[in-house]
Formats: C-alpha cells, sequence, structure tokens
C-alpha cells in the first residue's frame, strides 16, 4: 500500500463517503476544495494531490478506493482524526466523522435491495439505464438543485443556466456525444438523463434538451469532423452555448417551406443570412438570450438556385455577449410555464458567416458549386430531419416523468386523505371510493404501458444500423410523443382534481407540473401533424405489402382483393365474455390489431372513391385528415399493446408477471372501452360484451388500487424532488 502523506490521512475517510454513491456533487465538490485552499499546513503538493480526487468526472479508480479503504480499517478513529479543519470539514458535509469507518463497511455501496415488487417493478422502468438514473438522481438531491420560488424570469433564468453548468460538469450533457469529445456515444444515457430531470424542473429539463440535444445534436448530426472538433467538446462543457433556431412565425411545422435564406457569395466565399421579411423571424427558439450561436436552418441557395432547407452555424454574440452586426434578438417575454427558459426571437439582416459554417454531412459548396451525395432535394430534405428525431425520443419520456410525480402525489394523498365513511361509522380513506379508483387507476397503468413503450423505442432507435429503419423509427417516435405527452396533460389535470383544494396549492406542485408540461403537446412537432405523419407511414407500409410503388397504385386495386388482407370476425370471439378471454393478452393484441387493420383498409377505400372524382392529391388529403389522425392513433395503441405482450412474456418472477397483466388488461379494456361505438358498429364486439368489459375495468381499478402504493413507488422519485408536502401526510 502506498504511503500516504499525514497531512493528507484525514481526508481519507471523507472522499471515500463523498465517493461512495458514484457521484461528486457540486455542493460535495465545492466545501471540499474551498477547505483545502484555506488549509496552511498543506504543502501545494499535497493541495494538488487532494484537489486530483475532486473532479466530478474522474471518479477515482477501484484501485484506489481499495487502497482507501484498507486505510481505514487498519487506522483507529482517533488517529484520523486530529485535524481540526477536517472535522470541521466533515461537519459542513454532513458527516459523521468519528462514525465512518464503522459506517463504510459495506464498501461504501449501498445494501443490497430485498427482491419484493416494488424493487423488480423500479427495475423494469430503469432497465439497463439504472446506474445513469440513479447518478442523475443522486446528483439533483444535492442541495444547489433544491427548489426556490423565483418571481421573475430572469431570477430563475439564471438559476436554470446555473444547474444546466453543474450538469456539465458532471459530463451528463455530452454522453451521446463521441469519446474524443468528452462523451460516451451513448444517446440511451442521455434520453435517460433528459427524463430523470423531468422528476426536478422542466425548465431546467428542456433548457439540457436544447443546449446539448438540439444544438449540440445538430453539429453532431449534421455537421462533418471539422465542426466536431472545433465546437462539440465546448458544447459539451456547456462553454459554448448556442440554440436551435428552426421554427419561425410564418412556418412552425412546415419546416420545408422556411424563408431565410443562406445565400453563398462567390467573391468572398461566405454564406449570407437573411431574413426577408417580419414574420420570417425565428420564434419560441431556446436559449436566444444566453446563446453566443445558433444553428440556423434556412434555405440555401448557390449560383441562383435553391438546394433546400440546411442548417448554418451562425455566431450571435461576441465575448462581450454583445449581440453582432446584423443580428437582431427580442424576448418572448413571459409564457405560460417553462419561465426558466430564455425563448427568444431572431431576425438576421445581411450576416456573413464562413462558408466552413455549413453544416455539411448532407450537402456542401465546393469550388463554389453546390455538391450533395443525395440528388433529390426531397429525400435529402427527410434524411437531414430524420438525424434530429431524438428529440421526439426524449420529450415524451420527460413529460412522462412529470406524470408520475402527479400519480405519486395525488395516489399518495389518496391513500391518507379520509372523507365520508358509513352512516355512524370511521370515515375511510378516498382511494376506496369506486369513482377515485376510475380517476386515477387507468392512468397509472397506461403510465407504465407507455414508459415501457417508450424505452423499446429508445433501445430500437439507439441500436438501429440500417439507415431504412429510420422510416419506422421517426414514425414510432412522431406517434408515442404525441400520444404519451398528450397523456400528461391528461394525467396532471386529473391527479390535480383528485386532491381538491390541496392540489391547486402551489407547495403540491400541480401548478408548475401543469404550467410547465403543457407545450410538450406543441414542441417537437405539433401532436395532430405527427399523427399525420403516422398515419403516411402505416399506409407506406400497407402498400409495401401489396408489392406496389405509390398509393395511388394501391388505390386501383379491386374492393374484393383488399378485403382479404383483413381477418375475418370469429362469432364466438365477438360474444366471448369470461374474465380469462378479457385478460387474454392475445384477445387484446388481436382486437387492437384487428381495428387498426380495418381503419387502414377503410382510409384506402376512401381514398380509391375520391381518386375516381379526380380531385387533387392535396384535396383528397384535406378531406381524409381526420381519418388519418384516427388511424395513427389505432396505430400507436397497437405498438403499445404488443410491446406489453413482449414484456410480460419476458417477465419470470410470478408476482411482477402478475401485476404488469393486471396493468396491461386495465390499460387494453379501458382504450376497448373507449372505442367500443366502433367496436360495436363494426361488429367486432356485441352488446353483451361490451357490458361484461365496462365492468370488468372497474374490476380492474379496484384491484390495482390495492397495489397502488407500491406501483408509485417503484417510480423511485426521491422526496426531495416530489417536494409536495400532501404526499407526505
Amino acid at each position: 500500500m502506498p504511503n500516504i502523506s499525514k497531512n493528507i490521512q484525514p481526508f481519507i475517510p471523507l472522499l471515500y463517503a463523498v465517493w461512495a454513491d458514484e457521484v461528486l456533487s457540486p455542493s460535495e465538490s465545492s466545501i471540499i476544495l474551498s477547505k483545502i485552499d484555506q488549509m496552511d499546513e498543506l504543502s501545494v503538493e499535497e493541495k494538488e494531490e487532494l484537489k486530483s480526487y475532486c473532479n466530478p468526472l474522474e471518479m477515482p479508480s477501484s484501485v484506489t478506493f481499495e487502497q482507501w479503504r484498507q486505510f481505514i480499517q487498519s487506522n483507529e478513529r482517533h488517529q484520523l482524526s486530529d485535524s481540526r479543519a477536517v472535522e470541521q470539514l466533515a461537519q459542513l458535509l454532513q458527516i459523521n466523522y468519528n462514525d465512518l469507518p464503522l459506517s463504510l463497511k459495506n464498501g461504501g455501496q449501498p445494501a443490497s435491495s430485498t427482491n419484493d415488487l416494488t424493487n423488480n417493478l423500479t427495475g423494469l422502468l430503469n432497465g439497463d439505464d439504472n446506474h445513469i438514473i440513479n447518478k442523475t438522481k443522486t446528483l439533483l438531491q444535492d442541495p444547489v438543485f433544491s427548489f426556490k420560488t423565483l418571481r421573475t424570469k430572469e431570477e430563475y433564468r439564471a438559476q436554470v443556466l446555473v444547474w444546466m453548468k453543474f450538469l456539465a460538469e458532471q459530463g451528463l450533457g455530452a454522453l451521446s456525444y463521441p469519446k474524443e469529445y468528452g462523451g460516451e456515444n451513448d444517446i440511451k444515457s442521455y434520453a435517460a438523463v433528459f427524463e430523470t430531470l423531468g422528476f426536478h424542473d422542466l425548465s431546467l429539463t428542456i433548457k439540457f434538451g436544447v443546449q446539448f440535444g438540439l444544438f449540440g445534436g445538430s453539429v453532431l448530426q449534421l455537421g462533418t469532423k471539422k465542426h466536431h472538433d472545433k465546437y462539440l467538446t465546448a458544447i459539451g462543457k456547456a462553454e459554448l452555448l448556442g440554440c436551435f433556431a428552426m421554427t419561425e412565425s410564418n412556418h412552425g411545422s412546415n419546416v420545408k417551406g422556411l424563408e431565410t435564406t443562406a445565400t453563398y457569395d462567390n467573391d468572398t466565399d461566405q454564406l449570407i443570412i437573411h431574413t426577408p421579411h417580419e414574420l420570417a423571424g425565428k420564434e419560441y427558439i431556446g436559449n436566444a438570450l444566453d446563446s453566443k450561436m445558433a444553428s440556423v436552418f434556412a434555405q440555401l441557395i448557390v449560383n441562383g438556385e435553391n438546394q433546400g432547407v440546411h442548417a448554418i452555424l451562425v455566431p450571435l454574440r461576441d465575448e462581450q455577449h454583445q449581440l453582432l452586426p446584423g443580428v437582431r434578438v427580442e424576448d418572448n417575454d413571459y409564457k405560460m410555464g417553462l419561465n426558466g427558459v430564455d425563448n427568444g426571437k431572431i431576425w438576421f439582416n445581411q450576416v456573413p458567416v464562413p462558408v466552413d459554417n455549413l453544416l455539411n454531412r448532407f450537402g456542401s459548396i465546393e469550388a463554389g458549386k453546390y455538391v450533395s451525395s443525395i440528388e433529390s432535394k426531397n429525400k435529402r430534405f427527410f434524411t437531414m430531419l430524420g438525424t434530429l428525431v431524438g428529440g421526439r425520443v426524449c420529450v415524451p419520456r420527460a413529460g412522462l416523468s412529470a406524470a408520475k410525480s402527479s400519480l405519486k402525489i395525488a395516489i399518495k394523498y389518496a391513500h391518507k386523505r379520509k372523507q365520508f365513511g358509513p352512516e355512524d361509522g370511521s370515515e375511510i380513506t378516498i382511494i376506496n371510493y369506486p369513482t377515485h379508483q376510475k380517476r386515477l387507476m387507468p392512468l397509472l397503468a397506461k403510465t407504465y404501458c407507455l414508459d415501457f413503450a417508450l424505452q423499446a423505442l429508445t433501445k430500437r432507435f439507439a441500436n438501429h444500423e440500417q439507415e431504412e429503419d429510420m422510416r419506422a423509427i421517426e414514425s414510432m417516435a412522431a406517434g408515442l410523443k404525441a400520444y404519451a405527452t398528450w397523456h400528461t396533460t391528461k394525467t396532471i389535470q386529473i391527479c390535480r382534481e383528485a386532491c381538491g383544494g390541496k392540489g391547486y396549492l402551489a407547495e403540491n406542485r400541480f401548478t408548475d407540473l401543469k404550467a410547465d408540461s403543457d407545450i410538450f403537446t406543441t414542441f417537437e412537432g405539433d401532436n395532430t401533424v405527427l399523427l399525420l405523419l403516422v398515419a403516411k407511414e402505416v399506409l407506406r407500409q400497407f402498400r409495401t405489402e401489396f408489392g406496389k410503388g405509390s398509393l395511388m397504385d394501391l388505390l386501383k386495386f379491386g374492393k374484393d382483393e383488399l378485403m382479404t388482407k383483413i381477418v375475418e370476425k370469429n362469432p364466438i370471439i365477438t360474444r366471448k365474455t369470461d374474465r380469462a378471454h378479457l385478460r387474454d393478452i392475445n384477445f387484446q393484441v388481436d382486437a387492437f390489431s384487428y381495428r387498426e387493420r380495418a381503419m387502414t383498409l377503410a382510409l384506402v377505400k376512401k381514398l380509391r372513391s375520391l381518386k375516381k372524382k379526380a380531385l387533387s392529391d392535396h384535396d383528397i388529403y384535406l378531406k381524409c385528415q381526420n381519418q388519418f389522425v384516427s388511424l395513427a392513433s389505432a396505430n400507436i395503441e397497437k405498438v403499445v399493446i404488443t410491446n406489453m405482450a413482449t414484456v410480460i412474456e419476458k417477465e419470470n418472477d410470478v408476482e411482477t408477471k402478475k401485476i404488469l397483466s393486471l396493468i396491461t388488461s386495465q390499460y387494453a379494456l379501458q382504450v376497448i372501452e373507449k372505442h367500443l361505438a366502433w367496436y360495436l358498429m363494426d361488429g367486432y364486439i356485441e352488446s353483451n360484451k361490451a357490458k361484461s368489459i365496462k365492468k370488468e375495468t372497474e374490476i380492474l381499478c379496484n384491484q390495482i388500487s390495492n397495489y397502488s402504493n407500491q406501483l408509485v413507488d417503484a417510480f423511485d422519485i426521491p422526496e426531495s424532488l416530489v417536494s409536495a408536502p400532501i404526499s407526505r401526510l
């Protein structure tokens, strides 16, 4: 064992303790570094050695940990506490110095959990991201992340910026970047961090996403090595703050129609960025007031020819944070929520930037000419947008965290709040009311099912190898983003109402959860527009089955030929009402699949009929928009239930499998009940079966309510992040 100097010895138990959870938090680092600097008895070399253990990005090696452990065990406590300064440091860190050697018997690692239902479910929800999720939760419990009531947007934004930089210091922002730029090349871990931040402050979550996901992601995904080398490390460390300037006042969802221009100037070898009129200004741009640079999406014009939308890095401010010539930025001011995010509007007046600032993965300017490996402008545009799908993967996960927080608060309160009981009897807790169960249990079940679906989406996105896979992934991401964020909005509102007047108090979090998450249904794609994209992909896949080249080719098919592709209804199944059947995952998957398939056929037949009337493709599309949205919803519901069938099949623990089956049946029958009119009109379900389904959903609500405490505990939200007094009554 190496010799440890006498002055450093008292620090060993403290260093061992603060690194035991594998996280050196901002408070711990600040306290230790400050104390080291104040200790005159330490030599310069000793101070440097101690400081080397205080870098949050460089956890001491397992060898060092073992040496520390052996040292602690081989020394008496009084020998380690000779330094009064170190004892004071232990108090500042809230560590009982004298008990340290005894409290570290497990090697600083937490004792293993018992294999109960709650822990099993937590393990399933965290999956193989358990380590990074726990690290993030540990970090968010540091005092520097404590919730504060900040009255002005300026105070709030300043706090969120400080928080974001703390996260960057821990290496969390750069996780998805290559290792040579300070990352781990791990988009899955990044998504897990983003989801976990949703338990804390959603302004921080979004600011984090804009800086590292949108701005940094655009440089990573749309740029090439020269851009990566120049910018990615600084972006990951939050040393270069940037924004993602896509949306315009006149053009939100229609990215292809953006009006900002980037015109190549042959004489200067520059791109001239210009906003042609006021309503072509970039709108609602997160990080706009803090940023030094923007990824600006503009129509690239080279030698008079428009090559379509490309991204260009445009400096906004100088080192003194003053706006550069030709750049105008205005604050979007107060919003319904997320007032810790500095959203703004940006205009450009003939702003020149070097041609090298063109993010040129899919198109570049060489020797004054535009060059691209993708000839089709359309294909180039959609390929570019496909690389940015990560935002739609992450946003619903953070939104679902807000829903989980709401459910935990409301369900914990429901298990403690008492109301009317039997006459002359005691009051009962409101969780026992069937009406209360009917309000909350379907939301709880759907939250679980969506969590597993989003996990599957993230894995598929992180592991895809073929570009062809991206269309299906983009569709799944668009659909789940819409489906999950609408669920979040509904869940928070119902949970607020379920807590009565207490839910209206700001201290119980619903105020912020509701206001901050509401915009999730709009950004990263308006939900209705996203469902239209999903429906188009469903039709494309349907067309592929017939081996036809276009939708209009498919419409030439006769009715009988198409009908053979729909599974015929089984008259026994339409009437069957026993519990085992209704809770059978095979029945549930078949019912969802049938509905999606039948709706696809109905839409195809309507498109075919309208085409015969010689209407334009655009007019046909407008007349079918509502059916497109309904079909997309049916598709996403099928995706969710099909994924749950896989989750249940893989589970080996009997009790866990049982509760997963209950949750899935609750979700499935609730969705079928919602669409009973469709199923009855179609003849897939008869009236006696419809009555049985409605009855079964109420029975399931009661059964799941008995597990509801464990189910919300399995979300594993630290109490400091729940931060609602009514959940602790």
